[in-house]
């Protein structure tokens, strides 16, 4: 088993929906943990490094796609499929750095902080509403207020690789080059919110695996 970090840096500020809110002061949550710490499921971060690792998978030629699915598979498994060709990474939680969730869950037991105060540092609330583009004013009922994850925070998962190490290194660029093709997260993604920085942290820190997916492809393209 290889084990690696994935960073996420919130460059905008961000909603991690949960899926429901407060009735009649919050629209849309944030996930967030007992003691009010937002964090990013890692079901919902595989679902999305997956999505973009298969966006760079589809553009290329054929004879390099089917080299590549088989890292898809490896990684990520078949969608409905048996336990036997199951994915081979496993994905934490993307939370906030675990000194800093100690520290205030102890202040917490002191009884020094308390869970909404934790959540309303590290968030803020955004109001809007739809505007009625014949009359140019707001909407009847539309004004929704959403609870927002502050830019600039950083989170990390983890990332558990069981994967032969002759497959490593092409598992490890794909996941890479995936990681840092990742740029919208949260509700509202598809409509421009969410924007993030995305990266791995390897053993080899000098080697850059997303450099070394695009060298993969040149080299099998000549080949």
């Amino acid at each position: 088993m290889s084990n690696y970090s994935f960073y996420l840096k919130l460059l905008s500020d961000s909603t991690f929906g949960r899926g429901d809110g407060i009735a009649g002061i919050i629209d849309q949550e944030v996930e967030h943990d007992s003691d009010g710490f937002p964090f990013l499921r890692g079901r919902t971060l595989k679902g999305l490094l997956r999505e973009e690792c298969d966006n760079l998978v589809d553009v290329l030629p054929q004879s390099q796609k089917d080299f590549w699915q088989d890292s898809l598979k490896l990684l990520f498994g078949v969608p409905g499929s048996d336990l036997k060709v199951i994915g081979k990474m496993q994905v934490g939680d993307a939370q906030l750095p675990v000194d800093l969730r100690r520290a205030v869950a102890i202040q917490i037991q002191k009884k020094e902080l308390t869970t909404s105060e934790v959540l309303n540092s590290l968030t803020t609330l955004r109001r809007q509403t739809a505007i009625d583009i014949e009359t140019g004013v707001a909407s009847d009922n539309s004004l929704r207020t959403n609870r927002v994850i502050l830019r600039e925070l950083v989170f990390a998962a983890s990332l558990d690789l069981d994967v032969d190490q002759d497959c490593l290194e092409d598992s490890l660029s794909l996941l890479s080059a995936g990681a840092q093709a990742l740029r919208r997260v949260g509700s509202g993604r598809n409509r421009g919110k969410g924007h993030v920085k995305c990266w791995i942290q390897t053993e080899a820190e000098t080697l850059n695996y997303s450099d070394l997916f695009f060298d993969r492809i040149r080299e099998i393209g000549a080949a």
